[in-house]
């Protein structure tokens, strides 16, 4: 897999014709590989593309993988960002939601990436996580902040049907927590970490100051990426591509074939749009209507009157001079708001 990778970064060398600002290793464990398998891709990438000096570079862990050792490891390597899944620190839903890890696992993994010298450090977290209530979302909100960790994650735990929670809903051995409860965890939780000092950047992202996510703001700002693996999307302001899923296909047709198994979508002036729409809503600036308009020669304003009015009444968006922004209320609702704006191609 790490042979087929490295050759697909030499074949994918056109792809991007501006200098890379970051490189993440994410989309499923990839703390699994030694880190001097993490170092052949990044040389790779290093020595392929035009890149910046000092790189964002980003690795997901789980805290189980991050032994000692292993955390040296990674701060002696070219890594300076690390993002830990803890998920919660609750011990009783750690084991619902099958987790490998202990509490204690996920607060040594924080405290031993601090102590060598990790201090682009992030963590994500889980609301939403059944039994419905509140004391343990408080707790673990605590818990992070104590942890004086400059950059968290929020996620709402979501069912999908062909997943192992999906099939135990399916027979009844499974219950989402209520709506109106995860809303109330959201809210508890952006109230929180901004009077902890923590910037509500984006829908799911919290920061201390000076301490976004790179990449992930790259994503919110249309900035052209590319996905490297099976899975993988790419995305380069004309296009859409998405790799093969398949490993062993993926596999033999970069190292047999030397070709690069991927379904590719070209955008139409409206599919830019939707997508600029759907990217800019989610981030705490907004959608910029006169940006909007220089790029893609579309008034926002005047073509959706009626819908942004309609969503002001409702407290989802603010408008604030060229700009549509989001309540809070509306970080929550953020796709369905983006649909309600989309264009029909």
């Amino acid at each position: 897999m790490i042979e087929a990778m490295i050759a697909e970064i030499g074949l994918q060398k056109e792809y991007l014709q501006e200098p890379i600002e970051t490189i993440y290793f994410g989309g499923g464990t990839p703390s699994l590989l030694d880190v001097q398998e993490l170092n052949l891709l990044i040389d790779k990438v290093l020595n392929t593309f035009d890149c910046v000096d000092n790189p964002e570079i980003t690795i997901e862990a789980n805290p189980d993988d991050l032994t000692s050792s292993k955390i040296v490891a990674l701060e002696k390597s070219p890594i300076n960002r690390l993002s830990i899944g803890i998920q919660t620190f609750d011990e009783s839903r750690l084991a619902y939601i099958n987790r490998a890890h202990t509490k204690q696992e996920a607060l040594s993994s924080v405290k031993l990436a601090q102590d060598v010298g990790f201090n682009n450090l992030s963590i994500d977290l889980i609301y939403a996580i059944p039994p419905g209530d509140m004391n343990y979302w408080i707790e673990d909100l605590s818990q992070a902040v104590s942890l004086n960790v400059p950059h968290i994650s929020l996620y709402g735990l979501t069912i999908e049907p062909q997943t192992v929670f999906g099939k135990w809903m399916q027979k009844g051995a499974f219950k989402e927590t209520v709506e109106d409860i995860a809303v109330e965890q959201y809210k508890y939780a952006v109230e929180f970490l901004s009077s902890s000092g923590y910037e509500h950047y984006e829908v799911a992202n919290f920061s201390k100051l000076g301490c976004r996510s790179k990449h992930n703001a790259a994503y919110w700002q249309q900035k052209h990426y590319l996905g490297i693996g099976p899975g993988a999307h790419s995305f380069n302001g004309h296009s859409r591509q998405s790799n093969v899923r398949n490993n062993q296909t993926y596999i033999k047709k970069i190292l047999n074939e030397l070709t690069i198994p991927f379904d590719r979508e070209s955008l139409s002036r409206n599919q830019k749009i939707n997508e600029y729409l759907l990217t800019r809503l989610r981030a705490k600036e907004g959608v910029d209507s006169i940006a909007l308009n220089n790029k893609y020669s579309y008034d926002l304003l005047r073509e959706k009157e009626k819908e942004i009015n309609q969503l002001a009444k409702q407290g989802l968006i603010e408008k604030k001079g060229s700009s549509i922004i989001l309540s809070i209320d509306g970080f929550m609702v953020a796709d369905e708001i983006a649909l309600i704006l989309f264009l029909e191609d």
